[in-house]
């Protein structure tokens, strides 16, 4: 029996859930080095905050063996990071668009910096952060190591790709569930990730599927 504020889960592995598309997405991805994205939008609704916690907090209490990644955003990277971390921060990792990043709010286990990682201008983890135009030069330039305050926008650019790609030693992704805004999806940083795992062929959910996961597991309140 595990607390969550004002809940108990009562957990006797993963068969104690009514919801089998959870049931069914534990089953299959928590495996040793499956790797789930759980991170989207800065801007959460109000109402929707105590979700986002409580599914990192299901999914971490309900499985033993897949990682959880995020970016250390504020908003629901924070949120579902916050949710992992009650269960199992061992599991948390992060990948930061520069060293320090968020610092002081970063929850995780492991951070992978952008500045430490090897970035080959041929690779194609460069190729597909250049999906827009208006991107191409500052990767490059950043790439070649001219960072400066414009280019340091393309080092988010290719955090969100490495998020789903992985680099070097940082395994892809095996899934993503994502905080989208759904009244102007698939746009901006969380848009990019988005579609780098569906060209890659990662499966993506968004809160339309996974936002009774949470709510459907079995509570029982105080």
């Amino acid at each position: 029996m595990t607390r969550f504020g004002n809940h108990y889960l009562y957990v006797c592995g993963i068969t104690k859930t009514k919801n089998m598309l959870l049931h069914n997405f534990i089953k299959k991805y928590d495996k040793d080095g499956s790797i789930v994205l759980l991170e989207g939008k800065r801007k959460v609704a109000k109402d929707d905050q105590p979700r986002l916690e409580m599914l990192g907090f299901v999914l971490a209490t309900l499985t033993t063996k897949m990682t959880f990644r995020s970016g250390n955003a504020g908003g629901s990277d924070q949120l579902f990071c916050k949710g992992v971390a009650q269960v199992d921060k061992s599991r948390l990792e992060v990948i930061t668009p520069y060293a320090g990043h968020r610092k002081s709010t970063n929850l995780a286990h492991k951070t992978y910096a952008l500045d430490d990682m090897n970035l080959d201008p041929d690779s194609e983890l460069i190729k597909q952060s250049k999906q827009h135009k208006n991107t191409e030069k500052l990767i490059d330039n950043y790439v070649l190591g001219k960072k400066n305050r414009n280019t340091i926008k393309a080092a988010y650019i290719i955090r969100d790709t490495v998020k789903a790609l992985g680099n070097g030693d940082i395994k892809p992704a095996s899934f993503g569930i994502f905080y989208d805004d759904l009244e102007n999806p698939m746009s901006g940083g969380t848009g990019h990730t988005m579609n780098v795992c569906k060209q890659n062929n990662i499966p993506v959910v968004n809160q339309t599927h996974w936002m009774s996961w949470a709510e459907e597991a079995f509570w029982l309140d105080m």
